[in-house]
């Protein structure tokens, strides 16, 4: 099967189209014919060296895809070969074919074609995860969501609004606040030209409830002066990096909440139970409409040297895919 690998760690220069074994199935697994995988952050991350595999994951990248069901491992039950379907992956998803446990696939909500689909797994996963199971994000909160025009804060605003909740995203150009508009943000910052803390103390002078983080550094303290009293501040990357100096006192005198999560090596069983939570809650939002996945640009997967470039750029409003 073709498929790329990371030749070395660096650039985007280092993804290499290679021709790899065709893997088969194990007991538990799933093997899908690739039609369309998602970029993420954390195939970046891994391309440049930072994030490594968990032990027994492809080393190719690609966390999530869209596809038909090729075959399956012993002791599946209810996925049938030649079904649509998407899928989270550990890894190995910048290929012809991969492999997913079980747990982790999902039909494709009616409606949607592979590359809709292929946008769902990583960001709906990690979306659901930490603002609904981990932050506890109710219809009655005020949601802070930073990098609103990403994959992530595109799915976030979202999800968010489709529970009722009111949301602030932040963004780094004109384009992209009227994105988040769109999507139905209630309030969008230009980061770049305004200060998000001083609008939302004089638009939102109770706080926000939940704060939603993929920047760090300096970002952290400056969401917390955001907070409202019992709020739940979760981080999930960091742009500006991971170290910081805090001052503690907000925290203790606010009694916030400081979490954070990765959800790769998590294992499937954790992963499978956000699954169900996904299908019977969410999926019906994406059948009728209430949230639609945000496609920025399609590449073939020989291509992922120029989809890494463009996600470096930051320039993308929702989604980058690879078609296979």
């Amino acid at each position: 099967m073709r498929a790329i690998e990371i030749s070395k760690p660096g650039g985007p220069e280092v993804l290499s189209a290679v021709e790899r074994p065709k893997p088969s199935p194990s007991s538990g697994e799933v093997l899908i014919a690739v039609k369309a995988a998602g970029v993420n952050r954390p195939d970046i991350v891994q391309r440049q060296g930072f994030y490594p595999p968990p032990p027994g994951a492809s080393d190719i990248p690609g966390l999530e895809v869209a596809g038909i069901v090729e075959s399956v491992g012993h002791g599946v039950k209810n996925i049938a070969i030649g079904q649509r379907v998407c899928a989270l992956l550990t890894g190995g998803g910048y290929a012809e074919y991969g492999l997913a446990y079980a747990e982790c696939v999902l039909p494709i909500p009616s409606g949607l074609d592979f590359i809709e689909a292929a946008a769902l797994p990583e960001t709906y996963f990690t979306v659901w995860s930490n603002l609904f199971d981990r932050a506890g994000l109710e219809n009655s909160d005020t949601l802070l969501v930073h990098g609103g025009s990403s994959g992530i804060g595109s799915t976030a605003i979202q999800l968010a609004k489709a529970f009722g909740s009111d949301v602030i995203a932040t963004a780094g150009s004109d384009d992209k606040t009227e994105f988040c508009k769109n999507l139905g943000a209630d309030l969008v910052i230009n980061y770049r030209t305004e200060d998000y803390v001083q609008i939302i103390s004089e638009a939102r002078s109770a706080g926000v409830n939940v704060v939603l983080d993929m920047v760090g550094g300096d970002y952290i303290d400056r969401n917390i002066q955001c907070m409202a009293p019992e709020g739940r501040h979760v981080s999930i990357a960091f742009l500006k990096g991971p170290n910081l100096t805090l001052n503690m006192l907000p925290v203790m005198l606010k009694r916030l909440t400081l979490t954070g999560s990765t959800l790769r090596a998590r294992d499937k069983e954790f992963k499978g139970a956000i699954a169900q939570s996904l299908h019977e809650k969410v999926w019906p939002l994406l059948e009728n409409k209430s949230c639609v996945p945000q496609i920025y640009k399609t590449f073939p997967l020989d291509q992922a040297e120029d989809a890494h470039a463009l996600m470096e750029t930051s320039e993308h409003q929702g989604k980058i895919i690879l078609t296979v």
